[in-house]
C-alpha cells in the first residue's frame, strides 16, 4: 500500500473507529471524538506484533492491516531483547477515550501521562488542550525517543521525559490531572503531592497480577486523596522502575506426596474469572503471587489437550492445585502444601464476597494518605474495611 494511498484511507478509518466508539458509549465529548478523527493511530504504530499458533511473535508492518489498527483493539508494539515479553503496546482505543473522559478536564487544565508508549495517547491530549498542557513520562528511553519524534511529526510537541513514572514529574508541578496508563500495587504518593486540590489521579491499581482496577481518585486535602473504583474491569502493564526490567514469580516446587487433600466448592478459574474475590485475596496474599493451570501428570511431551488443574503459588512456597474437573458432588479436589493453605485464603475472600451481596466494582473506593491505602465499600466511613500494603518506590 502507498503512503499516499493510506494518507487518503486512515482517515476515513479514523472516522469510523470515533463513530464505534461512540456507538458503544466510549466516546460522548465532541472534541475528544475529533481528536480521534485527526489522529492517525498506524504513524504511531509502524509495526506490531502477533501471536502465532506455536507461541512466537510474528511482526507485521501496521499500514497492511488499517482495518484492524483502526479498531478498538490493543496493539503489541514492542518487545523484551529476547522476544519473550510484551514490552509496550498500544491500548484499545475506547479504554482511553473513556479514561481521558473520565478526567473530566475542562480548557486550561495540564495533565501528566504516566506511561507514554507509542505517544498516541499523547496525541489525543495534545489535540483536546494544546501541547503546553500535556507532560508525559515514559522509563523506557526508546520508547520516549520514537514518541516524540511521532508527535513531532504531527505537529505536536508535548514534554516527553524518560524517568521512573513513580517521581511524577515535580519540577513541573502542579497538575490538573495525572493519567496513568500502567499498573501500580500502591499509588505513589508523588503523584497526589503533584496533583492539584481537587485535582485527579486515574491509574491502575493491582495489588497482584489481575487483582484490582481502575480507580479515580480526587485529591480533597493535602494529606488525602479519595474516590471510588470504576465500573468495568480494566488492565494495564506494570509500572517498571528501571528499563526493560519485568517482574518474575519464583517457581515454587509443589510435592503432592507431601501435601493436604481436600475438595472446595469455589470455582478453580476465581483468579481468571471473579476479580473481585481475587482482589479480596490477594490483600491477604501478597504481591507476588503466581496462578496458571498445569497438565495431567501422564501428559506427554506431543500433549496438546486440556490443562487438568489451576495453581496457585506464593513466594514463601506456599502452593494449591485444584482440579477442574468437578466431583460427581460438584466439589472439586484441591492439594495444598507449604507454610499457609493458600486456597483456604480464596474460600474465605468468595464467602467475604458473597456475604456483602456480590458488590461490583463501583461499589468499592479507596482512600489514600501518605502512609495508608484503605480499601471501602460503598462509603469511606463504612464499617468494611480493608489495608492494601504500601510499599516504598522503587520496589524493584
Amino acid at each position: 500500500m502507498t503512503r499516499n494511498i493510506v494518507d487518503v484511507e486512515w482517515r476515513s478509518h479514523a472516522h469510523r473507529l470515533a463513530g464505534e466508539l461512540e456507538q458503544a458509549g466510549k466516546l460522548t465529548d465532541p472534541r475528544l471524538a475529533a481528536a480521534v478523527q485527526a489522529t492517525p493511530r498506524h504513524r504511531f504504530t509502524p509495526t506490531v506484533y502477533r501471536r502465532q499458533s506455536n507461541g512466537r511473535w510474528a511482526c507485521q508492518v501496521s499500514v497492511d492491516d488499517l482495518d484492524t489498527v483502526y479498531s478498538n483493539t490493543t496493539l503489541i508494539t514492542a518487545l523484551t531483547d529476547t522476544e519473550e515479553t510484551v514490552l509496550s503496546s498500544s491500548t484499545q482505543p475506547g479504554l482511553m477515550t473513556r479514561m481521558i473522559e473520565a478526567l473530566r478536564l475542562t480548557d486550561g487544565a495540564r495533565v501528566l501521562e504516566i506511561g507514554t508508549g507509542t505517544g498516541y495517547n499523547a496525541a489525543l491530549l495534545c489535540h483536546l488542550l494544546g501541547e503546553q498542557a500535556v507532560f508525559t513520562v515514559d522509563v523506557e528511553p526508546a520508547l520516549v525517543h520514537d514518541a516524540r519524534q511521532r508527535l513531532a511529526q504531527l505537529g505536536h510537541h508535548p514534554l516527553v521525559v524518560a524517568a521512573d513514572g513513580a517521581a511524577g514529574l515535580a519540577e513541573h508541578a502542579p497538575f490538573d490531572a495525572i493519567l496513568a496508563t500502567c499498573a501500580v500495587p500502591a499509588v505513589p504518593w508523588a503523584w497526589v503531592e503533584q496533583t492539584t486540590p481537587g485535582g485527579v489521579i486515574l491509574t491502575d491499581l493491582k495489588v497482584a497480577v489481575n487483582a484490582g482496577s481502575l480507580v479515580r481518585l480526587t485529591r480533597t486535602d493535602v494529606d488525602r486523596a479519595e474516590g471510588r473504583f470504576d465500573p468495568t474491569y480494566a488492565a494495564f502493564m506494570d509500572l517498571r522502575h528501571s528499563p526493560g526490567a519485568t517482574r518474575r514469580s519464583r517457581r515454587i516446587h509443589r510435592d503432592h506426596d507431601d501435601a493436604e487433600h481436600r475438595t472446595t466448592c469455589v470455582d478453580p478459574t476465581t483468579p481468571s474469572t471473579s476479580l473481585l474475590v481475587w482482589f479480596l485475596a490477594a490483600l491477604e496474599l501478597g504481591r507476588d503471587i503466581a496462578h496458571g493451570y498445569t497438565l495431567p501428570p501422564d501428559a506427554g511431551p506431543g500433549y496438546d489437550g486440556p490443562p487438568s488443574a489451576a495453581f496457585l503459588t506464593t513466594p514463601d512456597g506456599s502452593w494449591a492445585e485444584v482440579t477442574l474437573a468437578a466431583e460427581p458432588n460438584g466439589e472439586h479436589v484441591v492439594v495444598e502444601g507449604g507454610p499457609r493453605r493458600v486456597w483456604r485464603v480464596v474460600e474465605h475472600a468468595h464467602h467475604t464476597w458473597a456475604r456483602l451481596g456480590r458488590p461490583g466494582w463501583n461499589r468499592f473506593g479507596l482512600t489514600v494518605t501518605p502512609d495508608t491505602h484503605t480499601l471501602w465499600l460503598d462509603r469511606p466511613d463504612s464499617p468494611h474495611t480493608w489495608q492494601i500494603p504500601v510499599s516504598p518506590y522503587p520496589s524493584e
